[in-house]
């Protein structure tokens, strides 16, 4: 089977890029799943109800997150009830909704999704190498197929967790950066790794934000307001074949696919 996985997800731009690519990338690509990071879908920060239902209703089945999943209040109570979106299995316990779910592909195959987050330059939370363990236990018995987002800004604890769970899962997938990797590959044990995805969204910018805002706050260090970027809109993500018997990877390819190149 083939799992499209899709980088940050960022603003009205990304959302826009996957309502008009996706429908192209499912056929082109003949793709059984996809899994989108869609923690920054709000103005680049965070994400709403609606907007997680636009997003399944362009053709995502899950949607991960990350840091920013709680700056939107009101996606408090949607988070807690969605199957289809999660959150980092190491937030505390008492945290709305879940850090794994197991979803059906419409050719019947169950798909088991975990999200971490790190803790290298981030908020101390739990330990994403003991959740990763607690998450895959959860859901193994249900799923052979198991796909990681590390959402994480270090690559030395992104690679460290593919070390960790080579071949106990199909694949392991960096978020966070917004800038895709040139390192992905199978590991000995049939894991899918790269260090990061990429992002999904404006790339005339600084990782989806308007440049000269951002140069301001490198020149200045005062305080400043960034708004979303509005060009070059393009669709990070990596597409992996997993052979839905056994739950290994054969292969995972990057994907670069720019809007208005469709």
């Amino acid at each position: 089977m083939r799992i499209l996985f899709i980088g940050d997800v960022v603003g009205e731009p990304g959302r826009r890029a996957i309502k008009t690519l996706l429908p192209k990338l499912k056929n082109s690509e003949k793709l059984d799943f996809v899994i989108a990071n869609a923690e920054n879908v709000a103005g680049g920060s965070g994400v709403t109800p609606s907007m997680a239902d636009e997003l399944l209703d362009a053709g995502v089945d899950v949607l991960t997150s990350g840091d920013h999943i709680w700056k939107k209040r009101e996606v408090f109570d949607y988070i807690a009830t969605s199957k289809r979106l999660i959150r980092p299995a190491n937030y505390p316990q008492g945290a709305p909704g879940m850090g794994s779910t197991v979803v059906k592909s419409e050719s019947g195959v169950n798909i088991g999704v975990i999200n971490l987050i790190g803790r290298v330059f981030m908020q101390s939370l739990e330990c994403p190498f003991k959740a990763a363990k607690i998450e895959i236990d959860r859901i193994k018995d249900k799923a052979r197929v198991i796909i990681v987002d590390m959402h994480a800004e270090a690559t030395s604890e992104k690679i460290a967790l593919g070390w960790y769970l080579d071949g106990e899962v199909s694949a392991v997938l960096g978020t966070h950066t917004h800038v895709q990797t040139a390192d992905e590959k199978i590991l000995p044990g049939g894991t899918a790794f790269i260090s990061d995805a990429g992002m999904t969204g404006p790339f005339d910018g600084v990782i989806g934000r308007k440049k000269d805002q951002i140069l301001q706050r490198f020149l200045t260090s005062l305080p400043m307001k960034f708004e979303m970027a509005e060009g070059d809109i393009q669709l990070h993500g990596v597409v992996i074949d997993i052979d839905d018997k056994t739950g290994k990877a054969d292969a995972i390819k990057r994907i670069q696919k720019k809007l208005d190149a469709q």
